[in-house]
């Protein structure tokens, strides 16, 4: 069975060493162990995937709550053979209703393979949506627009979620967050081709650049922001010369990003892709 392990919390000696022992002494072999010590923060983070028996899950994460005590750690123990079959999805929304609506509705009609456990907003626009489709939503956002990013996790916990889906969620991770749910976790849709065309507005970069291909990239998440080396799905769009931005956008918007997003979701879901050391590799088939 494969397991990730992540470790967040305040940065001090000897926090790995008590993890990695428990995991070895049970005979896990390492497949990818990442540690970070960002000083500027002061916060250690960790992630560290394990292939081991099944029957070591229990036990393993009991043991990890009793080391995220001892050490004032968040740490989490995941696998995504746990709930392989439909998984459970957190589909996290900020305005636009296309993508979202997208990944419910492939979900609906069985083109996803996965359970969307709940909606969560930084904004009540897609709280109707949600209500739709009868999955929970769950308002995260504060007056001013911005997230509580404390508040996102407890909720993706809460509802025991697998993946979190980024569907056109306007709002930066900060690097914490994205370290509590790393190993191929966290799933963006970003609505520009990537490396090219990173940051807030793409389609007006591309057209600045008079581009008559546009495109959205579906991508893991890492803390750098649109890294580019942990992309899962791109499609693509061609226009006429001449053709206006705001024409360019809207066709974006309602037909290609939503596409590009459903196929990458389903290529993780399906478990045909995986991230590995900050790269997308196509998974290894047993049998």
């Amino acid at each position: 069975m494969e397991i990730v392990i992540t470790a967040v919390g305040p940065d001090n000696v000897g926090l790995a060493d008590p993890i990695i022992h428990d995991v070895t002494s049970r005979g896990a072999n390492i497949a990818e162990i990442q540690m970070y010590d960002h000083d500027e923060a002061a916060v250690f983070a960790m992630m560290c995937r394990i292939q081991i028996g099944k029957e070591h899950l229990i036990p393993i994460r009991t043991t990890m709550k009793q080391i995220a005590s001892q050490k004032m750690l968040e740490i989490r123990v995941w696998s995504p053979e746990e709930h392989a079959s439909k998984p459970n999805l957190a589909i996290c929304t900020t305005l636009l209703e296309h993508t979202p609506r997208a990944i419910l509705q492939a979900v609906r009609d069985g083109l996803i393979h996965a359970t969307p456990a709940v909606v969560i907003g930084n904004r009540r626009k897609c709280e109707s949506l949600a209500h739709e489709f009868g999955v929970p939503f769950e308002y995260i956002g504060r007056e001013d627009g911005s997230a509580d990013d404390d508040e996102l996790v407890r909720t993706i916990d809460r509802y025991n979620a697998d993946y979190v889906v980024l569907a056109r969620y306007m709002r930066v991770l900060p690097p914490d967050t994205c370290w509590k749910f790393a190993g191929g976790r966290i799933i963006n849709l970003h609505h520009g081709l990537l490396p090219s065309f990173r940051g807030l507005k793409p389609y007006h970069d591309a057209f600045a650049a008079r581009m008559l291909t546009f495109g959205a990239t579906c991508h893991f998440i890492v803390p750098e922001l649109d890294a580019g080396n942990q992309t899962i799905n791109q499609t693509t769009f061609s226009v006429p010369p001449g053709s206006k931005l705001e024409d360019i956008i809207a066709q974006g918007q309602q037909y290609n990003e939503p596409t590009c997003l459903v196929e990458g979701v389903r290529r993780v879901i399906d478990r045909e892709v995986q991230l590995h050391f900050h790269r997308v590799i196509v998974r290894a088939r047993v049998g």
